[in-house]
């Protein structure tokens, strides 16, 4: 059987990117230079980890994400020469990491680690080594990244209140490995449950401070090409609620 080709890649940054300069983030076109795309359900746009790498890392700074899903994060990292560990409970998301960051390009030199753990437990990273953490964890059950599967260790399994308290261990391991000084982003959604909404969000934010984390930056992503928006459209006007369009990216400092 022939090899696949891999798609010729024709555009490798964003055009025209500035760093965010306000506490309001929107990207309507989320981005698709390198081998981004949006088919890992509910992935970060690329231009978050790129902002986040390049406002509070360096060149040859070790990051982690440790939930690293579809791999924005790792590609990001590896373009802008940051080594980076990436790390997931689900074997499907590690392979499509280690084809995401399967190029060569001129400059791209960030050396890539993925391994397959658990975020609660992050065995074999040294207290204080990670110069900053870049992760978007799953918001509780809103989506099952591992349906079919039997993956204990998938935060997408629990239910809010028991998705909190194993965040607890997310950001003590978190606060463990970082280093003094450094900087962990989160980027966390709300939820609504018979009726009411959940701030997910904040409380989320709270565990990362009992965990000694210090708050630096609170950013407001607004969200945009959400799925079945049509039908929450028409239940929002008949139920009277407003369709949940927001993010909340936590920058905490250690």
């Amino acid at each position: 059987m022939a090899k696949r080709q891999q798609k010729t890649i024709k555009k490798w940054e964003p055009e025209d990117f500035e760093l965010e300069m306000t506490s309001v983030w929107s990207f309507p076109k989320r981005g698709n230079w390198a081998t981004h795309d949006a088919k890992w359900r509910g992935n970060w746009s690329p231009y978050i980890p790129r902002n986040i790498l390049l406002r509070y890392s360096n060149e040859g700074d070790l990051v982690l994400d440790q939930f690293a899903g579809g791999g924005t994060t790792l590609v990001e990292a590896k373009l802008l020469n940051r080594n980076i560990i990436g790390i997931d409970v689900n074997k499907d998301a590690l392979k499509r990491c280690r084809e995401k960051v399967k190029f060569e390009h001129e400059g791209a030199n960030g050396e890539v680690t993925i391994r397959k753990g658990d975020a609660r437990k992050l065995r074999g990273i040294k207290d204080s080594s990670i110069d900053l953490i870049c992760t978007h964890p799953p918001y509780a059950n809103i989506i099952h990244y591992s349906e079919g599967q039997d993956i204990p260790a998938d935060l997408s399994n629990y239910k809010f209140d028991e998705f909190l308290e194993q965040m607890k261990d997310v950001a003590a391991e978190s606060y463990r490995v970082l280093k003094d000084g450094k900087f962990c982003a989160i980027l966390m959604g709300d939820a609504r449950k018979k009726g009411h909404v959940i701030p997910l969000s904040f409380k989320t934010m709270q565990v990362f401070e009992d965990a000694g984390f210090r708050l630096k930056e609170i950013i407001l992503k607004e969200q945009h090409n959400c799925r079945a928006t049509g039908y929450w459209k028409t239940s929002s006007i008949k139920y009277n609620f407003f369709l949940l369009a927001h993010e909340f990216l936590f920058i905490f400092k250690k």
